[in-house]
């Protein structure tokens, strides 16, 4: 599929007779539900989400609406009720999701709308001027600020990283959660940017944060790119996805997926995307197996 066509006037009307019963039914009452988490429902994203809402709403036929949940389980439970017929989740909530609903993914972000750059990483990022933390084998007895339990960049990842870093320690998920066993004190942020300014302020040693939310908040100028040091950073982690709740029927998916792959709207890629000239590209559950498996082997601990 060519990401760069834009979604023609005749392609709106030939799609648009079918979702009208597979999307939205023929009720001028129906509506469909994106649901987002805290991460992309800040200031600067308000207009652009609306933006994708408005177009989608008009290339289906009926209201669209989005909904801001208050972490990633509350998306997953609207997932798995119908309270939302669309989601944009990391792959760890992704991984979560998979094994309480059978959600799907059909689309995942990639830079310059490239497959192969349909990845991030997570950074553990300090204080610049912290001399004491210089990289992570220095985070031991120091303050930490997670982002989320279901955050993959801000908790799953950065998890299995300092488990990886210290295995003379023989650590586990509960000890690096649990204030006094390895750091002096451990607590959620609740989103990136609410940990990044916790670090800035001082108020914490210590987060980690995805890196593109990370490039994201300094050039909003919500922070300065001399506030903060990267002290490690993660290997790849699979994209950002648009997911589906089961109830959504196959015909739905597919328009969602023709609409999403076609989307170009870069204001809605800079302020909720987080990546400039990023674009929608197909995905499947096949490209979060590691993540998956991954969550598994974290939550034995």
């Amino acid at each position: 599929m060519n990401l760069n066509r834009k979604i023609t006037a005749a392609a709106l009307g030939t799609v648009l007779s079918l979702t009208l019963l597979a999307g939205c039914g023929s009720s001028e009452e129906e509506v469909f539900t994106i649901a987002y988490a805290p991460n992309e429902s800040t200031t600067e994203s308000a207009d652009a989400r609306n933006g994708l809402a408005e177009d989608l709403g008009e290339f289906l036929g009926c209201k669209v609406e989005e909904i801001q949940a208050s972490d990633y389980n509350a998306i997953i439970e609207a997932l798995r009720t119908g309270s939302a017929d669309m989601a944009y989740m990391g792959s760890q909530a992704l991984a979560l999701g998979v094994e309480r609903t059978d959600l799907e993914p059909i689309v995942m972000k990639a830079e310059d709308g490239d497959p192969e750059k349909a990845i991030y990483h997570s950074v553990f990022i300090t204080r610049s001027d912290n001399d004491e933390i210089n990289s992570i084998e220095d985070i031991k007895g120091k303050t930490m600020a997670f982002v989320d339990p279901d955050s993959t960049s801000g908790n799953l990842v950065p998890t299995a990283e300092i488990i990886q870093a210290f295995p003379d320690d023989n650590l586990n998920s509960d000890m690096l959660h649990t204030n006094g066993d390895f750091f002096e004190a451990v607590s959620f942020s609740g989103s990136h940017q609410a940990g990044l300014q916790a670090v800035i302020k001082g108020d914490v040693d210590v987060v980690p944060i995805s890196d593109q939310i990370l490039a994201s908040e300094i050039s909003h100028g919500n922070a300065a790119e001399g506030d903060v040091k990267i002290i490690h950073e993660s290997g790849a982690i699979p994209a950002e996805a648009m997911v589906v709740g089961e109830h959504v029927d196959q015909e739905t998916r597919d328009a969602l997926t023709e609409f999403l792959t076609s989307y170009d709207n870069e204001t809605y890629f800079t302020d909720v995307i987080k990546v400039p000239g990023a674009r929608f590209v197909e995905c499947d559950l096949s490209d979060y197996e590691e993540i998956i498996e991954l969550n598994k082997i974290i939550n034995e601990f």
